[in-house]
């Protein structure tokens, strides 16, 4: 499966000396690793504010390429769905996946091998198994009282 996202051209390992306020649109959208589990649902204990993510996936996700069906147009059918930047990560990385870039990043660790920018494929992310490949349930058909029965572990 090719790469939705445009890598070519890109200076070797930018993000180790650009903060990502200072990134280009292209820079920063090479930083998604095309995991797919930023698009799982997620539950936030009110108390603690523990977030766990589900199998649950958003009505659009495609867990074959773990990527947004309608990506561009996304916000036409799901109006809450967040549009990450460097200017809103500080209020939104919390509950990103732990192996996500972007929080990675913002946190101060590294990429892990597996990310396209570094491995050169987007297949690694899937190879390593941190994606969503195949695994996930659709939201139509699990109603939210069970989503807890749906809860997966992160890497820590």
């Amino acid at each position: 499966m090719s790469d939705p996202i445009d890598r070519k051209g890109l200076t070797p390992r930018f993000w180790e000396r650009k903060p990502l306020a200072k990134l280009s649109q292209k820079e920063w959208e090479a930083l998604c690793d095309g995991c797919g589990k930023c698009c799982l649902n997620k539950l936030e204990d009110e108390d603690s504010g523990e977030v766990a993510l589900t199998r649950v996936a958003c009505r659009l996700l495609d867990d074959e390429s773990c990527r947004c069906a309608q990506y561009d147009i996304r916000h036409q059918f799901v109006p809450e769905c967040i549009v990450l930047r460097p200017d809103n990560l500080d209020s939104h990385a919390y509950w990103m996946p732990q192996t996500c870039a972007y929080r990675l990043l913002w946190e101060g660790k590294p990429l892990y091998d597996w990310h396209p920018l570094i491995s050169g494929t987007a297949e690694s992310v899937h190879k390593a198994g941190v994606s969503v490949r195949g695994w996930t349930v659709s939201e139509f058909e699990t109603p939210e009282d069970e989503w807890e029965d749906h809860i997966i572990e992160e890497p820590t």
